[in-house]
């Protein structure tokens, strides 16, 4: 028997990804294996809480969640369960920089990139104004070069697009770049919410709830508001320094 003693997860795999990506579907393809347990943005509960943001559902959000940041760390590191595999999906932006990153070490890594222009376009219908750093794409970049430094190889990183495009293929390169056996449950999920879902889900999730898999890509053309054009540049160039990398 388990109970009564901690124990550490044979892999833990940290997804960083910025806001309005296809996080969520990510967390929903991982926790469809049956090796695989889940975890949904265990940061933001202290991103909330230190930086006043007026998020749909703050206080919900803080006081369901933990807002010592050292706590957070500890839990993902050393932590109950019986699943071979932890996945963790977090959210760049969460990672304020007094958050110490040495913890990165011990688990592994893997980022999520989405085409600036279409994350702008979506994420301002909720955050009509987003600075540079609501966006993540600073703290992705800067937690990208510090797990490249620390290990010494280049993590890998997916893009939304090319998981639309061909979720079979994606997944597959993104199993084997974290030498992990593909499943195929990971292409498909029940629909509705989930006991995994943070409690900002009914603010954010709505059509991760009615999916049952990767939704196709569609071509999107809009342009942004002109008010948005210089950050629009400014995610650009943050943006291709990890799609360089990008497995495909």
């Amino acid at each position: 028997m388990n109970e009564g003693r901690t124990i550490v997860p044979q892999r833990i795999i940290a997804m960083w990804s910025g806001p309005r990506n296809i996080s969520t579907a990510m967390m929903r393809s991982w926790e469809s294996r049956s090796d695989t347990r889940v975890l949904d943005e265990p940061f933001y509960a202290h991103y909330l809480s230190h930086t006043g943001y007026d998020h749909p559902g703050a206080d919900e959000v803080i006081a369901c969640g933990e807002t010592d940041w050292r706590k957070v760390v500890e839990s993902l590191v050393t932590t109950g369960g019986a699943e071979p595999i932890y996945f963790q999906k977090h959210m760049t932006q969460h990672m304020l920089e007094h958050i110490d990153r040495s913890w990165l070490s011990k688990v592994s890594n893997c980022f999520l990139i989405r085409d600036p222009r279409r994350m702008l376009l979506s994420f301002s219908k909720v955050i009509p104004n987003p600075s540079l750093d609501q966006t993540g794409l600073p703290q992705q970049v800067e937690i990208f070069n510090a797990v490249r430094a620390a290990t010494g190889a280049i993590p890998p990183v997916i893009a939304a697009k090319d998981v639309l495009l061909n979720p079979e293929r994606a997944l597959r390169n993104l199993c084997a770049a974290l030498d992990l056996s593909f499943d195929r449950a990971m292409l498909h999920w029940r629909a509705g919410r989930r006991a995994s879902d943070g409690v900002w889900a009914k603010h954010w999730y709505a059509a991760v709830e009615g999916s049952t898999g990767f939704a196709p890509y569609k071509q999107d053309d809009r342009s942004l508001p002109a008010r948005m054009k210089r950050l629009l540049d400014e995610c650009q160039g943050l943006y291709e320094q990890m799609a360089q990398y990008r497995i495909g």
